[in-house]
């Protein structure tokens, strides 16, 4: 009798012990294939000087539906790109209510952020020096992907059946804090004894035949493996991560959520090998958990979600006319934005953010923050919440900027400080954005466990 037998015979088994949360439970999980069809502007970096050279790794959005015995469902999609900005969320999220009528509290929308994918119009506009051409392509594949994550959302609901959850943690360790202290102030770099997080969520998901239909897992990493030299269309490590698991379980969709990874760097990292190697780790640990004891998930499913408001530190139109005279290419790309919206009357004091929590009643909850979200977010759940089954995801729903605490804020560098720029924002946040924060997510997690 093989490995594989063993596992699937334990699954069924337990499945015959478990029938009535089997019977009780559905899921639903499918993909759809989302690289660009033609030469692309790529994310991430400032950098880069042409489009990309071909594909190394194609890109997925994937999709897993799941429905309580009360028929209350959800939707998560997973996305290999970079992130996703609010317009094209609040679109996809529209139409799927529109189509299949699931509310906005029950669908979330996290990207990996590869640094290896295309510009998605919205998210880092003051970054790129676009021609119109390279504009028009941006456009084209910005409206396709709206389509596709529509399709995959309604493919998945449209596959739901009896199932098994369950949930269990482990553990990947080549995430790395990147924020290094310096006498001119902290730069992006390796610092081991940095605040990291190790954790490798896995949610699973097995029909009543025993056969796994799909993985949720996580890791707090920025997808960053290959660098601002690597031309080619790839996912990085997640995307090799979720081919060696839909290797291992064949018929599986294997679905990576972004954590909390605004502060972690990949370690060692840039090169292709590398990007496999983290890969080839990180889908180890979640087939180890896969493969042995979990927790089941059950109970009723609840959702929430709310936008928070984070108040920006105050600007002038003054400031913005010195930057767009004596500024860097960047800087001056932000101030000729503000300057616009100045004129507009719309100069921003606040940004609206995006706060969620999907909870069943037994053995599992997400909490979804938008954003770049430093790792500090997730530590301080897990002791808030201790005990709980918990995923807490960055990432999700809208990438509008790096969201520090205080103390990064206080110590600056490039995310609380810096990426600002890139992100095309008037400036920092405000030292309330870590109590903001927080309180937004204690707010859902009173929601749904109420």
């Amino acid at each position: 009798m093989t490995r594989e037998t063993i596992f699937v015979n334990l699954v069924a088994a337990g499945l015959l012990a478990a029938s009535g949360q089997a019977a009780s439970l559905r899921a639903g999980a499918a993909q759809v294939d989302i690289t660009p069809e033609e030469p692309v502007w790529m994310a991430g970096y400032a950098a880069r000087t042409h489009p990309s050279e071909g594909v190394r790794l194609r890109l997925k959005a994937k999709a897993l539906a799941l429905e309580d015995a009360a028929g209350q469902r959800v939707v998560l999609i997973s996305t290999d790109l970079i992130g996703l900005p609010h317009e094209l969320t609040d679109w996809v999220a529209a139409r799927i209510q529109s189509e299949y009528g699931l509310e906005r509290a029950h669908l979330v929308l996290n990207s990996s952020h590869t640094h290896a994918g295309p510009v998605v119009r919205g998210n880092r506009e003051t970054m790129y020096e676009l021609t119109p051409e390279q504009t028009a392509v941006l456009d084209r594949y910005r409206r396709r992907l709206a389509d596709e994550l529509v399709n995959v959302a309604g493919a998945a609901l449209g596959a739901l059946k009896p199932a098994r959850i369950d949930f269990a943690q482990g553990e990947a360790h080549f995430a790395v804090n990147r924020r290094v202290a310096t006498p001119k102030g902290y730069v992006i770099g390796v610092n081991p004894k940095g605040p990291s997080d190790p954790s490798v969520p896995v949610l699973r998901v097995t029909g009543l035949d025993g056969k796994v239909l799909a993985l949720l897992f996580g890791y707090a990493c920025h997808n960053t493996t290959l660098g601002q030299d690597f031309y080619q269309i790839s996912g990085d490590y997640a995307g090799y991560a979720q081919q060696e698991l839909e290797r291992e379980f064949p018929g599986a969709v294997a679905l990576f959520f972004q954590l909390c990874g605004g502060d972690q760097n990949p370690n060692p990292r840039s090169t292709v090998e590398l990007a496999q190697q983290h890969g080839r780790a990180l889908a180890a640990e979640v087939a180890r958990v896969a493969k042995g004891t979990m927790s089941p998930v059950s109970g009723r499913l609840k959702t929430a979600f709310r936008l928070i408001e984070l108040p920006l530190a105050p600007h002038t139109r003054e400031q913005f006319e010195a930057e767009a005279r004596d500024g860097t290419t960047n800087q001056q790309r932000r101030a000729a934005r503000m300057l616009k919206l100045y004129d507009e009357r719309k100069a921003p004091r606040t940004v609206e953010y995006p706060v969620q929590a999907v909870r069943f009643e037994h053995g599992f909850t997400l909490i979804a923050l938008g954003g770049e979200v430093v790792v500090e977010y997730a530590l301080w759940a897990r002791r808030e919440f201790v005990g709980e089954p918990l995923m807490v995801a960055g990432y999700s729903n809208d990438v509008m900027s790096y969201i520090p605490t205080a103390q990064i804020l206080a110590e600056g560098g490039y995310e609380p400080l810096e990426s600002m720029v890139y992100y095309g924002m008037p400036g920092p946040y405000t030292t309330e954005v870590e109590d903001r924060v927080k309180s937004g997510i204690t707010a859902v997690w009173k929601r749904v466990t109420r």
